[in-house]
């Protein structure tokens, strides 16, 4: 089950492939909680920025400790 919390916040956030991975990882049950509008924009949102978290170079620092 996935209960997907999608409230109207950046652009940059609601996009399709994140709608995406929420109906994909919900095997039996997703609950969206959220606008109509804001699923439509969503859904209509095919933007896909490269996000720089760092999280590769953490994953690289935890294995060499």
């Amino acid at each position: 089950m996935v209960i997907m919390l999608v409230p109207q916040s950046a652009p940059m956030l609601l996009t399709r492939n994140l709608l995406y991975t929420g109906i994909t990882r919900a095997k039996k049950l997703l609950i969206v909680i959220g606008s109509d509008r804001v699923v439509s924009y969503m859904i209509q949102n095919v933007d896909s920025k490269k996000r720089n978290t760092g999280l590769e170079f953490k994953m690289r620092q935890l294995g060499q400790s």
